[in-house]
């Protein structure tokens, strides 16, 4: 089913829905956002007021049953995108689901046959497939100017939080039973996706975790390499105990003419090195930064363009992390 205009409703209202996501859901064409859901009605409520939203709930069911809603944004933790995907996916709606798009791979097998079972739409926020810088990297490698890639080096160091892990509002992120895994699990999903729309899928995988830290009962070191097509070799790293001033964010994709070199999660500029030196491009990022694919989603929930991120294309990004869960 198409759509004039997508009447949002919002399951999980919040953090990540602050500046990254939920006011872009009024800010693109032929959409607007009806409601949003929290199980705490008072912070619902206290969203709603000051984002102008006209409504809010603290049951999802009563959200996904409003009639003025055609659409689902699902921002909660992993461990309910299953359920809530089902349950909206049931009543009619088509629904755009936070990453990771849940818990493991089978669980996301489970949601691409609901998804054909209700013969309706579901697109997984993996957004850095729209932003400027992604959409370089891919035209910059597309027209050969670094070559034939051999190499592709990924690392993530972070310190730390302070006891452990703080604030509260992040501790879901470091229970395995919410999250599927550690910190790995919320930032790789971006990474990983964008290598797989890159590179296509990899022919090998292997990865290892482990808790170094025993900050929380999850892993806090990931690795995982992988050959994609054309024997492109990737090496990633993630560890999330290291000294503050050891902290880094930092891809490289190397070729045999030269390499490119940019970061995931902080305004990144955009290195380009060749035989004619260095050159550096400034990119920015969107205010809300989800917005460009909001709008994509919008487009192709009114039957106005193609998903721009698929079950099935987070299906591959799972298997990925899948491979890494040995502690």
């Amino acid at each position: 089913m198409d759509y004039k205009t997508i009447g949002w409703g919002i399951i999980g209202c919040g953090d990540v829905c602050e500046v990254k996501s939920g006011p872009a859901f009024n800010k693109v064409n032929n959409s607007k956002l009806v409601a949003v859901m929290r199980r705490d009605l008072s912070k619902a409520a206290d969203y709603a007021k000051r984002h102008h939203v006209p409504k809010f709930y603290s049951e999802a069911s009563e959200l996904i049953n409003d009639k003025e809603i055609n659409a689902i944004y699902i921002a909660t933790p992993p461990s309910s995108h299953e359920q809530f995907t089902e349950e909206a996916l049931k009543a009619g709606k088509p629904v755009y689901v936070e990453k990771p798009v849940t818990l493991n791979s089978a669980s996301c097998e489970r949601m691409i046959e609901l998804s054909k079972k209700y013969n309706n739409k579901v697109s997984v926020a993996h957004y850095r497939r729209a932003l400027p810088i992604f959409n370089k990297v891919k035209s910059i490698l597309s027209d050969g100017i670094i070559g034939n890639i051999r190499l592709v080096q990924l690392s993530v160091l972070q310190q730390p939080k302070r006891n452990g892990i703080d604030p509260l509002e992040v501790q879901w992120r470091v229970n395995p039973e919410l999250s599927g895994g550690g910190l790995f699990h919320d930032l790789a999903p971006h990474q990983l996706d964008i290598m797989y729309w890159l590179f296509g899928e990899p022919k090998q995988v292997t990865g290892h975790s482990m808790n170094q830290s025993k900050n929380y009962n999850a892993p806090d070191l990931t690795t995982l390499q992988a050959v994609f097509d054309k024997d492109i070799y990737f090496n990633g790293v993630w560890t999330f105990s290291v000294a503050d001033n050891c902290k880094g964010d930092v891809c490289e994709i190397i070729g045999d003419k030269g390499k490119l070199r940019f970061g995931f999660f902080s305004n990144s500029n955009l290195e380009i090195t060749t035989d004619k030196g260095t050159e550096i491009l400034e990119m920015t990022y969107p205010v809300n930064i989800q917005q460009p694919m909001i709008d994509a989603v919008t487009k192709y929930f009114r039957g106005e363009g193609n998903n721009p991120c698929s079950l099935e294309d987070a299906l591959v990004t799972m298997k990925m992390m899948d491979r890494t869960m040995k502690m």
